[in-house]
């Protein structure tokens, strides 16, 4: 535990504190921001011998819905702790019949539909503006879609993501129209956590558990829409392999960068 006293890490994850039984050496940090507190205290331990953060983005409790959560502190102190690469882990709903629940999909494209979130930190007075084409990190979407393969999940290489407001859920038309342009894959807290994550230079990746199809897929009454219930159902049922596939991609991460993600306006803060 005492290499963690200076309370530095080199990864990051994303999760509920379920997750922080995978360490060794747990020691939980609060850390102040200039953006105010993150969601709740950082889990800091070992897994596999790398130095890594564990912090619940809805707070210890589940207490923080969607469009409260603190997305910059949550990346400012992932950054103030040494955190050069993130996973992203979420439930999400499927707008397509070939992403079924029980699915992973590693998302590649996001599709903003939120509005009001505080999405950004470069704020003046010099003016930047990110390059956000290619919005995850290449080397970690191939990494997580590897790995998936190797542990049996069933895993589509790639995906892109509407990200709404929360926390209720999509309409019938709704639905219908993110499908239309575009969308496979939907979720609220995907934004702006990753296009922050790629504004400090952090490697970033979102791998998606499908959960449920959302408000119903056009042609097919015999798939209801989703509740909540149903969604908690489908993600304890696969838990387990989320838990494999982070364990697994950790043993591979903190390698040399293999990536252009460090070329960005607040890397070297």
């Amino acid at each position: 535990m005492a290499s963690f006293m200076k309370w530095k890490a080199d990864i990051g994850v994303f999760g509920g504190s379920g997750l922080y039984s995978l360490m060794e050496d747990v020691v939980e940090v609060a850390i102040d921001t200039p953006y105010g507190a993150p969601s709740d205290k950082i889990a800091l331990g070992q897994i596999k011998g790398k130095k890594v953060a564990f912090l619940p983005r809805h707070g210890k409790e589940h207490q923080l819905p969607p469009h409260k959560i603190n997305y910059r502190a949550n990346l400012w102190a992932m950054k103030k702790l040494g955190v050069k690469e993130i996973i992203g882990p979420c439930a999400a709903g499927s707008l397509v019949p070939e992403f079924k629940p029980g699915d992973f999909v590693v998302s590649d494209q996001f599709i903003n539909m939120t509005s009001g979130r505080q999405d950004t930190f470069l704020e003046g007075p010099n003016v930047n503006h990110l390059t956000a084409a290619d919005p995850y990190c290449p080397h970690l979407t191939d990494l997580a879609y590897q790995k998936g393969k190797e542990l049996g999940i069933t895993i589509h290489p790639n995906g892109t993501i509407i990200v709404i407001n929360g926390p209720r859920f999509s309409t019938r038309a709704e639905s219908r129209f993110f499908s239309q342009i575009g969308g496979q894959v939907i979720n609220m807290t995907q934004y702006p956590e990753g296009i922050l994550a790629k504004e400090l230079g952090i490697c970033y990746v979102n791998v998606a558990l499908i959960t449920d199809y959302d408000a119903g897929l056009e042609g097919r009454d015999d798939i209801p829409p989703v509740d909540h219930q149903s969604v908690l159902k489908v993600f304890e049922e696969n838990i387990h392999n989320v838990k494999k596939l982070i364990m697994a991609m950790i043993e591979d991460m903190g390698m040399e960068s293999k990536c252009d993600c460090q070329d960005s306006p607040l890397a070297n803060l």
